[in-house]
């Protein structure tokens, strides 16, 4: 306790010290209230990215598909068989081509009414993926692969909803079953098709692909039929979400228990878009701040020729260096905890006011990026502790520092392929940047999951893990260096 006491006081009576703790904090706070970018909502003015659809989750979603329906009362099943689906990619106005987008769908759904974002359930053939249950946009569950012909069946059992797959119409597998809460008594039941955005570059991996055109589906649906509950009412079309107005989609044709629906849009969750993590930009400076710190911390005294006078007060060498790893640890964080509190409770109402349509973020997520980013700034400053008894000159210990942890990150979100960024994402110390994810990965909605924007190929508490597994391997050699050599 009095060799942690000694070097706590050692810390704040050097005013340099001081002054790194207060740059900590203070660029994570400067970078994060800046006004910084801004939007088309609020006093931008209006667009319709300022009103976020809402799904049963409570997270943003995309509704927009084709529906041929009409109502169900009480319980029923719908079966057809799915002939074909086949697809077309817009490449600029009045431009298109022949493909089909991977995430391409055209099935059955039974959905509570036909209001944008209300809950619903649907078994489906994709562009790519094979059959798939999906269901109140955030769940999804994979059916028998392969894009042939395929028959599909939607079953309703008060508010349980199973879907089933068939090759021949004859040898039936259950895809899966889910509970919609809240779906009525009467609840509409039919036919959608729909079709998300879309480019070439896009499913390269590269990143100026990243902006996609729309596309367009179109599903030849056979042998309609359905059991108990029917209104038996003509089939209806509606276009949920509204009708695209970028091409003339051909209308829905029926031809008997035969249809040609064709669709455009999306139903799933939202996917990127801005999020509180846009709040904590600074995090990239305070941490250069946060590793000259920590290598400092030790290599001035070396410089100084101070390190056999604290030897000599403290000869359990081993302490020493778990009190300096304590207070330049325990500094930062306690840094990095305040200033990121302060920067995602403020700095989200700096981006609304200035326009900004931010995704929503649940109040964990939110305990996760402040206590993050705090536990991201103290292990970083610790490492470079290790580092600055390793090699005790200040200049190289915090030029290795910054290479070693800063520089990974600085290449993975800048020049750097995709997975080549994932790659070193993975197994740096910088890997533990995805404590301060904050947008969900969906593997139902293709987006570049790229560090560029925002997303890791590691799970936040593995990121740290990472980062820790490095720290303790430097600050285990310097303790035996220390133990060796010093003094």
């Amino acid at each position: 306790m009095s060799i942690l006491r000694a070097e706590w006081t050692k810390f704040w009576t050097v005013r340099g010290w001081v002054l790194g703790t207060v740059a900590v904090a203070g660029l994570i706070m400067v970078f994060g209230l800046a006004p910084g970018m801004s939007g088309s909502c609020g006093k931008h003015g209006p667009a319709s990215e300022c009103k976020p659809l809402i799904g049963p989750a409570g997270v943003e979603v995309k509704d927009g598909f084709t529906f041929v329906h009409q109502p169900l009362s009480g319980d029923g099943s719908v079966t057809v068989r799915v002939a074909s689906l086949t697809g077309e990619i817009f490449t600029g106005p009045g431009a298109s081509q022949p493909g089909l987008a991977p995430w391409a769908k055209a099935g059955l759904m039974v959905k509570s009414g036909t209001t944008p974002g209300s809950t619903y359930a649907a078994i489906m053939l994709t562009g790519s993926h094979g059959v798939r249950m999906q269901w109140d946009f955030t769940h999804d569950k994979a059916g028998p692969s392969g894009s042939g012909p395929q028959w599909l069946r939607l079953s309703r059992a008060g508010q349980t909803i199973t879907a089933a797959a068939s090759p021949d119409g004859s040898a039936w597998t259950d895809v899966g079953s889910t509970q919609l809460t809240g779906l009525p008594v009467t609840a509409e039941v039919g036919l959608f098709v729909t079709s998300p955005q879309y480019s070439t570059e896009f499913h390269e991996g590269l990143l100026n692909g990243s902006q996609g055109g729309p596309s367009l589906a179109t599903g030849t649906f056979e042998q309609l039929t359905a059991e108990q509950g029917w209104s038996g009412t003509a089939w209806h079309t509606d276009w949920i979400g509204g009708k695209p107005d970028w091409s003339e989609t051909p209308e829905t044709e029926q031809e008997g228990s035969a249809f040609r629906v064709a669709g455009s849009g999306d139903v799933g969750p939202t996917g990127a878009g801005v999020s509180a993590t846009q709040t904590l930009v600074g995090t990239f400076t305070a941490l250069i701040a946060a590793v000259v710190l920590g290598a400092v911390f030790m290599s001035t005294e070396y410089r100084r020729g101070l390190i056999r006078t604290t030897l000599a007060a403290g000869p359990r060498r081993l302490h020493v260096l778990a009190a300096k790893a304590a207070v330049v640890g325990g500094v930062t964080f306690v840094c990095g905890v305040v200033a990121a509190a302060v920067v995602v409770v403020f700095g989200q109402r700096v981006l609304r006011a200035n326009g900004v349509a931010l995704l929503h973020t649940t109040t964990l997520t939110e305990v996760r990026l402040v206590a993050g980013t705090g536990a991201l700034l103290a292990f970083s400053a610790v490492l470079a502790l290790g580092l600055g008894t390793l090699l005790r000159r200040s200049v190289t210990a915090v030029t290795v520092a910054i290479v070693t942890i800063v520089l990974p990150y600085l290449l993975a979100v800048t020049v750097l392929p995709v997975e080549a960024a994932r790659g070193l994402l993975r197994f740096t110390p910088a890997a533990a940047f995805a404590l301060q994810q904050a947008v969900k990965q969906y593997p139902q909605v293709d987006d570049l999951y790229a560090p560029a924007v925002g997303y890791f190929p590691l799970s936040p508490w593995a990121g740290l893990a990472v980062l820790a597994g490095w720290t303790v391997l430097v600050l285990g050699a310097a303790a035996v260096l220390l133990r060796r050599r010093d003094g």
